[in-house]
């Protein structure tokens, strides 16, 4: 490869050295990818440097830790990319990385629609890529990888050589690192939403305006076990958004579907989901808020024998945790009362501040409270296409719960 046509890095040699403070070293050492602001020596030398910065770690008696991005001000100072403190961070390296996780992926599915990378699991911080087919969207979240985006777009056209690659470098997280936000295409256009394959089912995704890079790659998994069980029955999905869970149920057999959404723009794109796979006869989608639909229905007596609530986040920080905990016990609740005896509920939780343990007692608080029993059939996280780093739980944010209701 040319690493000469796209701009660098600084060369190792004048590499800026990061100092943690006494002690400090023992968690990076034993596998963990991050390194805190309280835990780095915070010197003026340090202070100064630019946000994104690529620098060599070092414990407190000069030991070397690894090559990591470094920024001063957020509270994940450092985001560790080799162990290696003379690694050189440039378009070769960004493209072995680019290339494990294709091998991997290849692995898994057999067409190109999947998460191509998974931020610090796939050994690239704060970096997501999402494929469909000939077409790339790549969200950064971190000042490094910002300047590293020549580098990262050259490598991902290496080994995948994309027609179009979208940057929808619009999330929250960008604003910790002092990032600006913006959607643009950096190579191609897309004037309309996208085709996708998941499970055999063709889906519309739009990667420009929808949430996300446009579709939720990792409910695969969860969207094939509910629709096994979907076989004549009537389905209610009260955060259908474009259909995931909803069409693949009705290509499973549904005898009907409610999908509701509060999004039109989604709710057009499920509707033509249903059409393109010939089970628009069997699909209703509707504009209304999950909580005051599922209350709706109860009122009127329906029930379903299966129901799906898979929420966007209802949790953004910790000091938020008590709020969301009583917002998935309601959910679970409404949920589970317009389940019909012998009934399915998959609900699930995006929140990665809301740990497993904590989602699955709300849960089974918000049983408790419709008057319900059940059990659990299935406890699930992501598609293997969002792996979970060893050492970040935080990278487990996902949590379903398949539910038999009584």
């Amino acid at each position: 490869m040319n690493n000469r046509s796209v701009p660098g890095p600084a060369p190792t040699s004048v590499r800026p050295t990061i100092v943690l403070k006494a002690g400090e070293h023992k968690r990076v050492l034993t596998g963990h990818p991050w390194i805190y602001s309280n835990e780095v020596v915070m010197d003026a030398a340090a202070k100064a440097l630019a946000a994104g910065s690529l620098a060599r770690i070092v414990s407190n008696d000069g030991r070397a830790v690894g090559t990591a991005m470094f920024s001063p001000r957020p509270l994940i100072a450092a985001r560790l990319f080799s162990r290696d403190p003379a690694a050189t961070i440039d378009r070769d390296f960004l493209a072995a990385r680019l290339a494990r996780a294709l091998t991997l992926r290849n692995k898994l599915f057999p067409a190109p629609y999947y998460r191509l990378v998974h931020a610090e699991a796939d050994g690239l911080p704060g970096t997501v890529i999402d494929r469909f087919g000939d077409t790339a969207v790549v969200q950064i979240n971190t000042a490094g990888m910002e300047l590293l985006q020549p580098a990262l777009l050259a490598a991902l056209d290496d080994v995948v050589a994309p027609s179009v690659v979208i940057l929808r470098n619009d999330g929250p997280m960008r604003a910790l690192e002092g990032l600006d936000s913006y959607v643009r295409c950096s190579r191609g256009s897309v004037e309309a939403p996208i085709e996708l394959v998941e499970n055999g089912v063709r889906f519309l995704a739009d990667p420009r305006e929808g949430q996300k890079t446009g579709w939720f790659f990792d409910q695969r998994d969860n969207r094939a076990a509910v629709a096994g069980l979907a076989a004549g029955a009537r389905l209610l999905d009260v955060y259908c958004y474009t259909g995931g869970f909803a069409v693949q149920a009705a290509v499973g057999g549904a005898a009907t579907v409610v999908g509701v959404d509060r999004s039109e723009s989604a709710l057009e794109l499920a509707a033509r989901a249903a059409s393109l796979n010939g089970v628009a006869a069997r699909c209703r989608f509707q504009r209304g808020d999950a909580f005051a639909t599922l209350e709706g229905f109860h009122g009127q007596g329906e029930r379903f024998g299966v129901v799906v609530a898979d929420p966007p986040a209802f949790v953004k920080s910790r000091k938020e945790i008590n709020q969301a905990a009583r917002a998935y016990r309601k959910l679970a609740r409404l949920a589970a009362a317009v389940v019909e005896p012998g009934g399915f509920l998959f609900i699930a939780s995006c929140s990665h501040h809301m740990t497993a343990e904590n989602f699955a007692e709300q849960v089974s608080r918000g049983l408790g409270d419709a008057g319900r029993d059940g059990r659990i059939l299935r406890s699930s996280g992501a598609a293997a296409d969002h792996p979970v780093h060893p050492a970040l739980p935080e990278t487990a944010y996902l949590k379903g719960l398949l539910l038999q209701i009584d």
